[in-house]
């Protein structure tokens, strides 16, 4: 499996994507500009976290006009797995591949630490490797992580079981209902705010985020099986 790492003017993540990828699990990965023309030759896109753009106007504002979101969007229409973590959770929101928007921690301060989520949805591409229910340790990093949809789009999400994650205990930056994760309706693009590639190693604190990483290629190698 292929994935494709896009890199923003602004990402700090793109290295911790592409050793998740590359070291821990094994599989292709290459990091791809920001005005890059095709994805074409790539199985999966992951969106890193970090300021793209300096995160000028709002989180994510600018990158979604980058050349490469055209690209990305193609991607996310052909049914192809894309994940945003944080910064990229952020882009997602303002391309309108996920719904709803992002705010300002509650605190109105940045935030780095350990927090708990809870798998609310285990049917997915990116979570089928968890139990429901589980309680993993994940790490976050940000200020601008406060989830907010309206009431309308909320009750679309709950009925749709578009929530994958929520945080568990403590809710960090005061998001809706505690979200941390959603997916589209197709049900293969994943934004999150805490970072699973920041949790592939026991050494660096823990490992629950492998899962999420080994669910895409499982998943992705089951259904290129069927049909081919």
């Amino acid at each position: 499996m292929k994935f494709a790492v896009i890199v923003f003017p602004g990402s700090n993540c793109d290295i911790d994507m592409y050793h998740a990828v590359k070291d821990e699990l094994g599989e292709e990965a290459e990091y791809v500009w920001h005005d890059a023309e095709s994805l074409e030759d790539y199985d999966a896109v992951l969106l890193p976290g970090g300021f793209s753009y300096g995160d000028y106007l709002r989180s994510g504002a600018i990158a979604q006009f980058s050349n490469v979101m055209k690209e990305v969007v193609k991607a996310a229409e052909a049914g192809k797995p894309v994940l945003g973590v944080c910064n990229g959770f952020q882009i997602l929101l303002e391309a309108g591949l996920l719904p709803g928007a992002m705010r300002r921690n509650e605190s109105l301060k940045f935030i780095c630490k350990q927090v708990e989520l809870k798998v609310e949805n285990n049917e997915t591409m990116f979570s089928a490797g968890y139990d429901q229910g589980e309680v993993i340790t994940i790490p976050v990093a940000h200020g601008e992580g406060n989830y907010y949809c309206d009431e309308e789009t909320l009750s679309r999400l709950k009925t749709n079981n578009q929530i994958v994650f929520t945080y568990e205990g403590e809710n960090p930056n005061g998001s809706l209902e505690n979200i941390a994760g959603i997916i589209n309706e197709q049900g293969n693009v994943l934004g999150m705010m805490p970072h699973p590639e920041r949790a592939v190693d026991e050494l660096l604190g823990g490992a629950d985020g492998l899962k999420l990483f080994k669910s895409i290629v499982k998943q992705w190698r089951e259904a290129n099986a069927v049909n081919a």
